[in-house]
């Protein structure tokens, strides 16, 4: 399994990440996540959609609340585009987050159980077993058409950048 080190640093501390990192360019592959009902989902699932995949460490940390609660809003201003929350947080923590905010309009999903969706797109941190930080933007043929996979996991995304590939 391919190792990339220094890519992104956690509290300044470089860490490494497991598989091939995405590229703009890439046809995503297919993966597997959980959502906080339990159910199975994949990417095959959402055939002929826009898709916006914002990958944050943990549902419980701050940033990542706003992270999700920023495309929350950002999907309500779309047609035809599915927006996924993923994390490796329990899908009974992000029940509970999903009840308690207003977040529902983006899909809450658990890497946690396989980390197939971190290992297939080179966002699983090694040191934490926690996903990279990152904002992932596909068309509605799955060709990867932006990536940012933020430098220092405890900061924010470039929203702005983002959003015009949407």
């Amino acid at each position: 399994m391919k190792k990339n080190y220094g890519v992104v640093t956690f509290v300044g501390s470089p860490m490494t990440l497991l598989g091939e990192i995405i590229k703009v360019g890439d046809i995503a592959p297919d993966f597997m996540v959980i959502d906080s009902d339990l159910n199975t989902i994949h990417l095959r699932d959402f055939k002929g959609k826009t898709k916006v995949i914002s990958v944050v460490p943990s549902i419980d940390t701050g940033i990542c609340d706003l992270q999700t609660r920023r495309f929350n809003q950002e999907a309500l201003k779309r047609n035809n585009v599915v927006f996924f929350s993923i994390s490796c947080d329990l899908p009974f923590a992000l029940k509970r987050y999903g009840n308690v905010t207003d977040v529902d309009n983006i899909i809450l999903a658990s890497d946690y159980k396989d980390t197939d969706f971190g290992l297939k797109y080179g966002l699983l941190v090694e040191e934490l077993r926690l996903l990279a930080r990152s904002i992932i933007i596909l068309d509605k043929n799955n060709k990867v058409k932006y990536v940012e996979i933020v430098n220092e996991v405890a900061s924010h995304p470039n929203y702005e950048l983002a959003l015009p590939y949407i």
